[in-house]
């Protein structure tokens, strides 16, 4: 009978992390034809520090009010953060945390993609009073 190898949870959580992530990109690639996807892994490969997990961005091709920039020049971004598995939502420190990384980039948006194995797959965006909206890759990258 072959051997079973039993994973720790830190190897569990961190297979979650690369699904997750991995089927946030399928996902969404398949609506977002402008936007790149940057993603903020330590050198091996798994979590790293900061709030943050994915930025989306693309070009601001509207017209600029400013004086010296044309159509193109500036950015849109959105930030995303990801959980997979049993991994909870973030609490209000942590949305405080993504509100302020926001506001000091303006960002479009504040994305949630949780994923749960053979259960679910959503995507939320962080509206008023801290309440996460259930939306769609397309709503929000489309």
């Amino acid at each position: 009978m072959p051997k079973v190898l039993k994973l720790s949870a830190l190897e569990k959580a961190a297979k979650t992390d690369r699904g997750t992530e991995i089927l946030f990109r399928a996902l969404s690639n398949r609506v977002a034809k402008r936007w790149r996807f940057v993603s903020f892994r330590g050198s091996g490969g798994g979590e790293w520090r900061g709030i943050v997990d994915v930025l989306g961005i693309r070009k601001d091709t509207t017209k600029s009010d400013h004086h010296l920039l044309k159509s193109g020049d500036l950015f849109d971004f959105i930030l995303v953060q990801m959980k997979g598995g049993a991994a909870r939502k973030p609490n209000p420190s942590e949305i405080a945390r993504l509100r302020a990384v926001a506001k000091r980039y303006r960002a479009k948006e504040i994305v949630l993609f949780s994923w749960k194995r053979e259960r679910e797959c959503k995507f939320e965006t962080l509206g008023r009073g801290n309440n996460w909206k259930s939306s769609s890759a397309s709503a929000i990258f489309g």
